[in-house]
């Protein structure tokens, strides 16, 4: 018997690619879909992307059978609404982030544990070609122990044309909470190594100027063998080609024996060992389009994997990230993860 899903928000685009892959998947269904937003559902409905058929979440919720929701309204209201489909019995899926305070999460975590729900992500780097390929050669000890990490996950802002509510106050949450997410949740995977102290983290409106979005953000992280981490979540990508240029979302690992590096625009994997004389480029795996999603039935069905994405880990990702974010909006230092 099919998985039943009900979505609830469209606010952002994320959600139509999860949207796209449960109408296909083998296994589950879509018997729901809910925008409260005038505008945003008829940008749907004109466009043919969405069969909406509430336009009301409560009244949804009352009165469709189902067993997950999906979320993807705008960020300070997914907290609540996975508080309220937990507290229905519902399994939840949401956007990233799922929600935009420690004190949501702290009632996620109580409500997933005491009624067994399961929670997933959208969480897509892990099934990424080139995290991939880099975790495959970290851990077959190709640069050694990994003691630094530099990456840039910069982002266009699309003022004018991005949703209006990311430059309102009070429904944004925060750009690290909002884009480092990624590689809270993706960097443990690759490297095996777990995040352990904030030591610096800031955010500060720069090319949002005259809004209410913090749209620069920046993060230095300590992970448990003392490897640091630096890197930029910045609004700052030029518009038009952002998504497609050689820095989108650029790291770089740094080992004892040598360096990885690649992006997810890059179509090979560089490579720099102690012994070699210049980089040379590998060959990038298949990635897993759609992994998280199928991580996530799994989680439901009882057969995740101990290194695949589940409510354990996803809960995990959101903490870390929630304190970094803390830590950037209260000016706090060396604070514990």
């Amino acid at each position: 018997m099919a998985l039943k899903f009900a979505f609830a928000g469209f606010r952002h685009g994320h959600i139509l690619s999860l949207y796209d892959l449960v109408k296909k998947l083998e296994g589950v269904e879509v018997v729901a879909a809910c925008e409260e937003d005038a505008e945003t559902r008829e940008q749907l409905t004109s466009a043919g992307s969405v069969d909406i058929t509430h336009d009301n979440i409560q009244a949804m919720l009352d009165g469709v059978d189902c067993d997950v929701v999906a979320i993807g309204d705008y960020f300070v209201r997914r907290g609540s609404l996975v508080i309220e489909v937990l507290q229905r019995g519902k399994h939840a899926i949401s956007d990233k982030p799922m929600c935009t305070s420690l004190e949501e999460l702290d009632e996620i975590e109580r409500l997933a544990g005491e009624k067994g729900l399961k929670l997933g992500c959208m969480l897509t780097m892990r099934d990424a070609a080139q995290m991939i390929g880099v975790r495959q050669r970290i851990g077959a000890g190709m640069i050694g122990e990994v003691h630094a990490i530099t990456f840039g996950g910069q982002h266009p802002l699309m003022l004018g044309s991005r949703a209006q509510w990311y430059f309102e106050g009070g429904k944004h949450g925060g750009t690290i909470t909002d884009i480092a997410v990624h590689v809270v949740d993706a960097f443990p995977w690759v490297t095996g190594l777990e995040f352990a102290t904030v030591n610096a983290a800031r955010c500060w409106t720069g090319l949002a100027a005259g809004t209410a979005m913090e749209d620069m953000a920046q993060l230095m992280v300590t992970m448990d063998n003392g490897c640091g981490l630096l890197g930029d979540v910045s609004y700052t990508m030029p518009d038009r080609s952002g998504y497609s240029l050689p820095q989108y979302w650029r790291t770089t690992f740094w080992g004892r024996d040598g360096i990885l590096e690649t992006s997810m625009t890059a179509t090979s994997i560089s490579v720099a060992l102690a012994g070699d004389e210049a980089l040379r480029e590998e060959e990038l795996p298949q990635g897993t389009d759609g992994g998280y999603l199928r991580e996530f039935l799994r989680d439901i069905e009882g057969t995740v994997g101990a290194e695949e994405r589940s409510t354990k880990t996803v809960l995990k990702a959101a903490r870390t990230v929630l304190k970094i974010q803390e830590a950037a909006d209260k000016g706090l230092r060396e604070v514990e993860l």
